[in-house]
């Protein structure tokens, strides 16, 4: 019997099967955001001070698509690599920054709080650190697959405080 990873090639459709629930989750957070982010970009945020820098508003969704997806990526691996049991605290950790993630549209476009978008996405990319750190430790391609999130982070934190600094 051909092996994958250790395990026997019949339970191969569970790993793509944990694969699209990692991805389930991720793209559940990405909509919950969206539902609010969508109608608050063509009205209410279309007149909002922006920096020179800040990037057309095309741009988020093709690149939070590919965060989303390489997020799902990583959390699949470590779950590959310690299973549920053994990656209780990454994964722990992967679920924190993800609610964290979904937190920030509701805050910044449902309450138009910039201040308090900034607060939470300084939390945010704290919880995306330690997340990295722990997925480290189980799997080094897993915590690089978070570097670029990791990257549009700061970035984004960046642009909500300049945001909250042009608007106060």
């Amino acid at each position: 019997m051909e092996s994958t990873g250790g395990l026997p090639a019949r339970f191969r459709w569970k790993h793509w099967l944990a694969l699209v629930a990692f991805a389930a989750l991720c793209f559940a957070a990405a909509a919950f955001g969206a539902v609010l982010t969508t109608g608050a970009v063509r009205t209410w945020y279309a007149e909002v001070q922006k920096p020179a820098w800040s990037p057309p508003d095309r741009v988020f969704g093709p690149v939070w698509t590919a965060l989303y997806l390489m997020m799902a990526c990583a959390a699949w691996l470590v779950w590959l690599k310690a299973g549920l049991s053994g990656g209780r605290v990454p994964l722990t950790l992967f679920l924190v920054q993800l609610v964290l993630n979904a937190a920030w549209s509701p805050v910044f476009f449902g309450l138009r709080s910039f201040g308090g978008a900034f607060a939470l996405i300084v939390v945010l990319w704290l919880a995306i650190v330690a997340t990295v750190v722990a997925f480290a430790r189980v799997s080094r391609p897993a915590a690089w697959l978070l570097v670029p999130y990791l990257a549009w982070v700061s970035f984004a934190a960046c642009l909500n405080y300049s945001i909250w600094r042009l608007n106060a």
